[in-house]
C-alpha cells in the first residue's frame, strides 16, 4: 500500500515534524512489507530538511512545486471551489498513491483517493483565548472541511477521540486512536549524560522541562512554584529548553525571562533556550525527572521520549497525560503552583541502580509501543482504502 505523506512541521511546529518522522520511521522499519511511505515536499524545501527521511529504508521522496509553501492558499482554493486540487491529485495518481495522509492541508472532498485526516488536538476548543479569532476560525473550518468530506479521522489518544466525537458528532464511528511512540535511543552512560549537564552548569539533582516556550506549556506556573519553594527555604532547580518563539505570543519568552529575573530565580529556573537534540536526550537521562506542566497536549512527544528511556515523570493533571503515563507519574493540578511546588519538593530521586533497571524495562516496552504505533496506522490505512474515500 503506497501512502502519501506531505511534509508538515518545521521551526514553528517542531512537534509536527517530529511526529511525522517517527511515524514514517516506524512504518519503514516495522511494516515495510505493508506500507511504502512516499514523502511529498515542495521544491522550496532544503535537502537538510528531508535528509532524516531520505536515510530511511524504502521511503520514497517526491519534490514538486505543487507542494511549495507559496502555493498553499491556491491549493486550498482549488480544493474548496472545484472539489480537489487537480495538479496535486494528478501527482498522487502518477506516483500510484493509494491512501493520502492529510494534516493541515485539505486536498478536496472529491480527491478521488482515500484519505486519512490526522487532527492533532482540539486546543482551539479548550483554550480559545490563546488563538486569534482568525486563527481559531481557520482551524475550525479546516477540521470541518475534512470531516464533511468523509475522511477517516485519526487521533493520537483515546482522550482526543472523545473530544472529537463530542465537538463533531458526525465523526462517530469514524475516529481511530493511533498512539504515538518513539523507539528507545542508544544507551548513554551516566557519565556522558552528566558531562552534558555539567556543560550547562546544572546541579546533581534537577528537573528537566523540554517543552517549546509557548504560553500553553505553562512555564509561568513553574516560576510561581519555585518562588513558593524559595519562600519556604527549599531549593529546587528546573532546567527548561525548547524553541523560544511562540507564533501566537512572540514576546512570551521575553516576559518569562523578565518574571524570572524579577523574582531573582535565575539559579532556580534555568532558561536554556533551543539546544541540540543529543543534549536533550542527555539532560533527560541526567535529570531527576521530566516535568511537563502543560495546560494542553494532544500526546506529548517529550513525555514519550522520557518514557522510552525510563525517566521518571511529573505531569500536570491532563486526561491525556494520565492516559499516556499509565499510572507511572506524579500528577499535580495544572492550575496550582502550590501543588507543583509540593510535587517537586517531595520527589525522591532514584538511585543509579534503580534508574538502570527502569531504563532496561522501558526500552523493551518502548519497542513494543513503536510496533503497535506502526500496526495501528496500517490498520487505519487499510480500513480507509477498503472503504474507498473522497
Amino acid at each position: 500500500m503506497r501512502v502519501a505523506f506531505p511534509l508538515i512541521g518545521g521551526e514553528d511546529w517542531t512537534g509536527g515534524r517530529n511526529y511525522l518522522f517517527n511515524l514514517v520511521r516506524a512504518l519503514a522499519l516495522r511494516c515495510s512489507g505493508a506500507v511504502t511511505p512516499v514523502l511529498f515536499v515542495g521544491s522550496d524545501v532544503s535537502a537538510d530538511e528531508t535528509a532524516p527521511f531520505a536515510g530511511l529504508p524504502g521511503v520514497e521522496l517526491v519534490s514538486a512545486p505543487e507542494f511549495d509553501r507559496q502555493r498553499r492558499l491556491r491549493s486550498l482554493a482549488l480544493a474548496l471551489v472545484s472539489g480537489a486540487d487537480g495538479p496535486i491529485r494528478r501527482l498522487f495518481v502518477l506516483h500510484r498513491i493509494e491512501v493520502v495522509f492529510e494534516v493541515a492541508q485539505f486536498f478536496g472532498a472529491r480527491l478521488g483517493i482515500p484519505a486519512i485526516a490526522w487532527l492533532p488536538d482540539f486546543q482551539h476548543r479548550h483554550l480559545p483565548h490563546l488563538f486569534s479569532r482568525v486563527a481559531r476560525l481557520k482551524r475550525e473550518l479546516g477540521f470541518r472541511a475534512q470531516i464533511a468530506a468523509g475522511r477517516a479521522v485519526m487521533l493520537s489518544s483515546n482522550d482526543a477521540c472523545r473530544d472529537c466525537e463530542h465537538f463533531y458528532p458526525a465523526t462517530r464511528q469514524r475516529t481511530h486512536a493511533v498512539h504515538f511512540a518513539v523507539p528507545p535511543p542508544s544507551p548513554m552512560g551516566p557519565e556522558e549524560a552528566r558531562e552534558v549537564a555539567d556543560s550547562y552548569g546544572l546541579p546533581r539533582d534537577f528537573f528537566y522541562l523540554p517543552n517549546q516556550f509557548w504560553v500553553h506549556k505553562n512555564h509561568l506556573l513553574v516560576v510561581d512554584a519555585l518562588a513558593l519553594l524559595r519562600e519556604q527555604g527549599r531549593r529546587v532547580v528546573v532546567a527548561a529548553s525548547g524553541n523560544t518563539r511562540d507564533p501566537r505570543a512572540p514576546d512570551h519568552y521575553l516576559r518569562l525571562g523578565e518574571r524570572v529575573r524579577a523574582l531573582a530565580l535565575e539559579e532556580d529556573f534555568r532558561l536554556l533556550g533551543l539546544i541540540p537534540y543529543a543534549h536533550l536526550r542527555a539532560l533527560m537521562q541526567a535529570s531527576a525527572a521530566l516535568l511537563n506542566p502543560s495546560l494542553f497536549e494532544g500526546w506529548s512527544t517529550t513525555v514519550e521520549e522520557a518514557r522510552s528511556q525510563g525517566v521518571p515523570l511529573i505531569l500536570s493533571d491532563l486526561s491525556v497525560h494520565q492516559e499516556q503515563a499509565m499510572g507511572e507519574a506524579a500528577i499535580f493540578a495544572r492550575s496550582s503552583a502550590s501543588a507543583l511546588a509540593e510535587a517537586l519538593a517531595s520527589f525522591r530521586p532514584l538511585s543509579a541502580e534503580e534508574r538502570e533497571l527502569r531504563r532496561q524495562a522501558a526500552a523493551a516496552d518502548a519497542d513494543r509501543r513503536v510496533q503497535a504505533f506502526a500496526e495501528e496506522f496500517v490498520a487505519v490505512a487499510r480500513a480507509c482504502c477498503a472503504a474507498g474515500g473522497a
